[in-house]
């Protein structure tokens, strides 16, 4: 076995094994024996089925009424019995696969979303890419083409065994070089199959691939869809539109470009099994009938044996047949295993970013000899220490792009490339205002309260923060859930955000240009309303604008070192101003 297909069932097995170790082992255990057992149930009627042929066309040749109509009687018995393992093994497999895929969906959700992954992701070095639709897709077509192919091989290998040992005693013998040679038949099947099987690798192993490219080039149209969108308001303004029309025509192009490779691929596949198939039911009769016209057999050995060939030809073909479908699984399973592997890694470098420590003796969060570096290469920050006590408000202030968001990724967790030693108190809550704050599609109640709940503040609380944001015209619609994002102006988001940070009360509150889009009166009005309503929360802000400096008891300035690393970072007092508590 080459070393790709030991590392393609290595990783399949890492797919397949948790669900199978966890806390669903027994009950979904039990359903997939129930599984097997009516799938060896359906090979054991149709052995059955396969005598009845004997018995029936034997006696249509021998014109046997009575025989006839009881071979009728019992045609029904197994009928009915075959119709209700049927659908019961449908469903109980349906079962499986929904429990399966439950369970799949939501350890892969929560390992996604476990703190900073989410954000990390992006700098895997494209090990997995659209994350959405390797959990609402890739997982429920994994599930559902893993059971279907692998009940489906465990049926064809005991049909091949069951009918094998029918076809070689109904098969004479034939003669090679005056050496006879018994299971004629039998031979014949393997020999037919067989070729058929190493010929439709040849024709359809591009597929693979190709099927893989489809499934990524139709995410990545889709994620350009969603992205106009969400920003048509935008694209609007600009006058944008035929750019956009532009990159989805280029996005869609390649689909369809990958699409019309997959149809030449697949229909050089579908020749060649199309006649394959149509082959296969004359064949058994071409090779019985010179025992049939001996003599040696009569119609119903004939129908029989033509019956049994067919059952052990389908067997070895489960391949041919299922060519297509092992194609799409491979690609399912390859982009699942980046997605898991991405994931892993992320869990190996779990402690990159700042070495966060909570120590109850600590007053106030201090940061030692920070280190902020951008992904590939070059340093932003070094050596940079810095201390923020209970109560206290900074600016931190800069030109744009020298990192000032950066420092606060690396402070909440989420930037990875960055070194240095945090230490802050225990249990104490942290909140960040970014510029464009993010708004869930639920009620506003609950967007406001985000990520609390709204029940843990009631409503008349949440409508007090409101009003005092500036946004009293919205407490009538505390209980409707909308398209927040959408419906609101970024000014509004903005207050809305700031009614947020009311609510919670954190013990430290990082706002990153939280208000950018309101004018400069609403601006001090909602510093103000921090600044009275939270004494006791430490506040660290950046802002281009020098009339927020009022409001803060400190500045740190980043300023260039014409080095590297490219900047530093310098702290200073602020006058005395009234605004200053």
């Amino acid at each position: 076995m080459s070393a790709a297909k030991r590392r393609f069932l290595h990783d399949l097995w890492k797919l397949t094994k948790p669900y199978w170790k966890s806390e669903e082992k027994l009950k979904s255990g039990l359903l997939l024996v129930a599984i097997i057992g009516m799938s060896l149930g359906i090979v054991y009627l149709n052995v059955l089925f396969n005598e009845w042929n004997n018995l029936f066309y034997t006696s249509l040749q021998e014109k046997d009424v009575a025989a006839f109509f009881r071979l009728l009687g019992r045609f029904t018995i197994l009928a009915v019995i075959f119709i209700i393992v049927a659908v019961y093994q449908i469903y109980l497999r349906q079962m499986l696969q929904i429990r399966w895929r439950r369970w799949l969906t939501e350890r892969c959700t929560h390992r996604w979303l476990t703190p900073h992954n989410a954000y990390r992701l992006r700098f895997e070095n494209g090990l997995t890419d659209n994350p959405d639709q390797r959990i609402s897709e890739d997982i429920g077509q994994f599930v559902e083409q893993t059971l279907s192919l692998s009940l489906g091989f465990i049926e064809s290998v005991v049909s091949l065994a069951s009918f094998s040992v029918i076809l070689w005693n109904l098969s004479g013998d034939i003669h090679l070089l005056n050496l006879p040679i018994p299971g004629s038949m039998l031979w014949a099947a393997l020999l037919y199959a067989g070729a058929g099987s190493l010929l439709t690798h040849y024709i359809g192993r591009p597929l693979i691939r190709l099927n893989f490219l489809q499934q990524r080039y139709e995410a990545d149209y889709r994620f350009n869809l969603v992205r106009v969108r969400e920003n048509a308001e935008a694209i609007g303004l600009y006058g944008g539109e035929k750019q956009e029309a532009d990159e989805l025509s280029f996005r869609f192009r390649n689909v369809v470009m990958n699409w019309w490779d997959i149809m030449r691929r697949q229909k050089r596949l579908t020749w060649f099994s199309a006649g394959y198939s149509q082959a296969a039911v004359i064949f058994p009769f071409l090779v019985a009938s010179p025992l049939y016209f001996s003599g040696s057999i009569q119609l119903g050995g004939l129908m029989q044996t033509a019956s049994a060939f067919g059952h052990v030809q389908s067997a070895l073909s489960w391949f041919i047949d299922a060519y297509t479908r092992l194609a799409a699984w491979k690609a399912t399973v390859d982009r699942l295993t980046g997605f898991e592997a991405a994931l892993e890694n992320l869990a190996a470098r779990r402690g990159e970013g700042l070495d966060r420590e909570h120590d109850p003796a600590a007053t106030g969060m201090h940061l030692h000899d920070l280190r902020l570096s951008l992904p590939h290469d070059g340093t932003l920050l070094s050596g940079t220490s810095f201390t923020l006590s209970p109560g206290e408000r900074v600016m931190l202030t800069g030109p744009s792009g020298c990192g000032k968001s950066t420092l606060f990724r690396a402070l909440g967790g989420l930037w990875p490339f960055a070194g240095g030693r945090l230490v802050m108190p225990e249990n104490e809550r942290i909140l960040f205002l970014p510029q464009k704050p993010y708004l869930p599609i639920t009620t506003l109640a609950d967007a406001a309260a985000y990520p609390d709940a709204a029940d843990r503040h009631g409503p008349e609380t949440i409508a007090a923060a409101l009003t005092d944001c500036g946004l009293s015209h919205l407490t009538s619609l505390l209980d409707e859930e909308r398209h927040w994002d959408q419906t609101l102006s970024v000014g509004e988001q903005q207050r809305l955000s700031f009614a947020r940070a009311l609510l919670i009360a954190p013990r430290w509150l990082f706002c990153d240009e939280a208000t950018s889009a309101l004018d400069e009166t609403s601006e001090k009005a909602l510093y103000s309303l921090l600044v009275t309503r939270l004494p006791e929360t430490a506040i660290l802000s950046i802002s281009h604008r020098p009339a927020l400096a009022a409001f803060h008891h400190r500045v740190a300035r980043f300023v260039p070192t014409g080095g590297a690393p490219a900047w530093r970072l310098e702290t200073g007092m602020i006058a005395e101003n009234p605004a200053v508590g």
